[in-house]
């Protein structure tokens, strides 16, 4: 992706249509040795994203909310991924749902996409495979999606789709504040969370609009241009958390560059209610020699950014 997160109606991308490429592979057989087999389990209630964030204020916590991308390397990855996120205690989780152009995306999470795209992943299969796993795991998920998938199946229909499975939060990165109107009135219809970003680059007044108009928590997206891993975290992430902050009680968690445990404890260190880690998750998985190994690196990451955080 090129094109840098903007704040202005430009920024909404609505012509272009989804691209789908469908490649047959043989089957991939992941371990499920350290699961308890579905059929044991009983359905886990998740608490809203909300409702996370206010627990772990109570314990003078930081939430941890990793990204990954749905279908790459495939989605029975992605199911066992969800699962292992989860037990290494992640707090909220963001599922990308990959898209033929996703703006807001750098390299890594834009060749995820196309990997996934190109094995035939599709919405259909993602909300099949999440009202499999969302019962086994206790941590909300939130769906990381753009407008155009959302607008192909009507704004109505897939809100409630999502809400059927036990999804609790929605993100939509390429639309702005002034064409949230309609999405907002779903979401709350369907009991969803629609978490709202706010960038470096947003004027005082259209911030303080977006932190009022946003559920869940607010994105702070920590540097002017796409997602990816960065050297380090830009200074000014501190006094952007301060103005927000002055505006807003609720939550606020942020996002784009962050890839390492020194960055996690250092924005945590700066008052974030919550660290967004993507980029590099979805390179373990995605990169990995294979579906086994990568769910073992991803397990060893994440602890070392949980063990991070307070």
């Amino acid at each position: 992706m090129a094109a840098a997160l903007k704040s202005t109606p430009s920024f909404l991308q609505l012509k272009k249509p989804e691209t789908h490429f469908l490649v047959r592979h043989k089957p991939i057989i992941i371990s499920t040795r350290r699961f308890v087999p579905m059929a044991s389990l009983t359905a886990i209630r998740s608490l809203g994203i909300g409702e996370t964030f206010s627990n772990l204020k109570k314990q003078g916590k930081v939430a941890l909310i990793p990204y990954i991308t749905a279908g790459d390397p495939d989605l029975k990855t992605t199911a066992e991924a969800l699962k292992v996120l989860d037990a290494c205690g992640c707090d909220i989780i963001e599922l990308g749902v990959p898209y033929s152009d996703p703006l807001a995306d750098g390299p890594v999470i834009q060749a995820a996409a196309t990997r996934s795209l190109a094995r035939g992943t599709n919405f259909e299969a993602i909300t099949s495979m999440l009202k499999e796993v969302i019962p086994q795991v206790s941590c909300p998920i939130a769906l990381f999606t753009y407008y155009n998938p959302i607008l192909k199946r009507g704004i109505e229909k897939f809100m409630s789709t999502v809400k059927d499975i036990g999804v609790h939060g929605l993100v939509v990165p390429d639309v702005p504040l002034e064409e949230t109107g309609v999405l907002r009135k779903e979401a709350v219809k369907n009991k969803l969370e629609l978490v709202l970003l706010t960038t470096p680059t947003t004027p005082t007044e259209r911030m303080k609009a977006i932190v009022e108009a946003a559920d869940g928590f607010v994105y702070l997206v920590s540097s002017v241009g796409v997602t990816g891993a960065r050297a380090s975290v830009s200074d000014r992430v501190q006094t952007l958390l301060r103005d927000i902050k002055e505006s807003t009680t609720k939550p606020v968690a942020v996002g784009f560059g962050i890839s390492k445990p020194e960055h996690v404890k250092q924005v945590a260190a700066w008052g974030a209610d919550g660290v967004i880690v993507g980029s590099a998750m979805v390179k373990l998985l995605g990169e990995a020699k294979s579906p086994e190994e990568g769910l073992k690196e991803l397990e060893s990451f994440t602890k070392s950014l949980k063990a991070a955080l307070p």
